[in-house]
């Protein structure tokens, strides 16, 4: 009796330990790569390159940033004359359509100004 009890807590010992050993694995994000790089298609704006305003820029001029069409660049306008101003560029991501990872690529083409 002593035995078969003590078989099923070292048994129950060993399947707590493996889980416990399971549940702490580091995982990395999808999106990283295994040198934590992240990888984009589209290329930062050179120097040359201007930047958009979020605040003052047509559909057309919207139109022109990578990952933005026409419908996109419609609701932007249209939360921008709802709403008025984006106070941050980070606001940009209430416009139905821009995601985390689409603002991330936008990023280094907008200002405020």
């Amino acid at each position: 009796m002593k035995r078969d009890l003590l078989r099923r807590s070292f048994g129950c010992i060993i399947l707590c330990c493996v889980a416990a050993a399971n549940a702490s694995c580091v995982k990395l994000p999808r999106r990283a790569s295994a040198s934590g790089a992240q990888t984009s298609n589209f290329s930062p704006p050179s120097e040359a390159a201007p930047r958009v305003s979020i605040n003052h820029a047509s559909r057309e001029e919207l139109e022109r940033l990578p990952g933005i069409g026409p419908a996109l660049a419609a609701r932007i306008v249209e939360q921008r004359e709802r709403y008025g101003p984006f106070r941050r560029a980070e606001h940009l991501m209430m416009v139905r359509g821009i995601s985390e990872r689409l603002f991330r690529q936008l990023r280094p083409y907008l200002t405020m100004e």
